[in-house]
């Protein structure tokens, strides 16, 4: 999944929006990584729930979804 850089919320992290991401769009999703963890939230709601998983769990889904 292409990414491209976010506005951000001006949290700390470094937020990745996916280029199939779309502003009005259902699909909006972003990535941030951080040393410890990969974070993922829905880029229409920053302030929302975001997900968190470790690095080694993240590259394994990632692994799975790029199969598909």
């Amino acid at each position: 999944m292409p990414l491209k850089p976010s506005a951000g919320d001006g949290s700390a992290l470094e937020w990745i929006k996916s280029s199939h991401s779309s502003n009005d769009g259902p699909d909006c999703v972003e990535v941030a990584t951080a040393s410890d963890a990969v974070h993922v939230r829905d880029s229409k709601h920053a302030r929302g729930p975001r997900l968190a998983f470790v690095p080694d769990a993240w590259s394994r889904f990632l692994a799975h979804t790029a199969g598909r």
